[in-house]
């Protein structure tokens, strides 16, 4: 090989490098730009109070946090009557918040079907069945939570309008009391939403 030849197979060598370079700083650039992708979560909210409802809503949330999701449950409105305590009291409440209180299911024991309910006699059978095919009752199923560590948050808004109170509700290891904005934060970061 003689010296000319040299010379353009270093200045080939050359350009070759400084477009793998150019490739290299386009790329790195394309990958600074991406944002990180969603969170393995499932953020749900749990609007409704229907026993049916209620029970996908805990079946599903369970069963993400089986397979190692993180499960967020925002209770607003009709969902948070399951949250209550059959045994616990709440004094210091105006006639509305009475009437809701009256009103409305008080806790899990008392949630009806959203249909079929034909007067109580179709969530009587829905629970008959449940227990005949060895399905864990909605009390389980939130044990079973607290134990896969699924979040429970509950709107401070809708407890206001429906006239609950902290002190009337479960025990659940750490319940948090929040807004609509903890949620959408939550929200804005999963792989999954839900509304139930």
């Amino acid at each position: 090989m003689n010296a000319e030849a040299a010379v353009n197979l270093d200045a080939n060598q050359d350009q070759g490098m400084a477009a793998l370079q150019g490739q290299l700083d386009e790329i790195k650039k394309q990958v600074a730009g991406i944002k990180p992708g969603p969170e393995n979560k499932l953020s749900m909210v749990v609007f409704s109070g229907d026993l049916d409802k209620m029970l996908a809503s805990m079946i599903i949330a369970t069963g993400a946090a089986a397979m190692g999701m993180k499960v967020v449950m925002f209770f607003t409105f009709w969902g948070t009557a399951a949250l209550r305590d059959a045994k616990k009291q709440a004094g210091g409440k105006d006639f509305m918040s009475k009437m809701f209180g009256w009103m409305l299911p008080k806790g899990r024991g008392e949630l009806k079907l959203s249909q079929m309910n034909m007067g109580g006699m179709g969530t009587a059978m829905l629970k008959g069945l449940m227990k005949k095919k060895n399905a864990p009752t909605l009390d389980q199923l939130f044990d079973i939570a607290a134990q896969l560590n699924v979040e429970i948050k509950v709107c401070e808004m809708s407890m206001d309008l429906m006239g609950f109170k902290h002190e009337e509700l479960i025990d659940y290891p750490g319940m948090d009391y929040v807004g609509v904005a903890t949620f959408l934060a939550h929200a804005k970061n999963s792989a999954n939403q839900l509304f139930i």
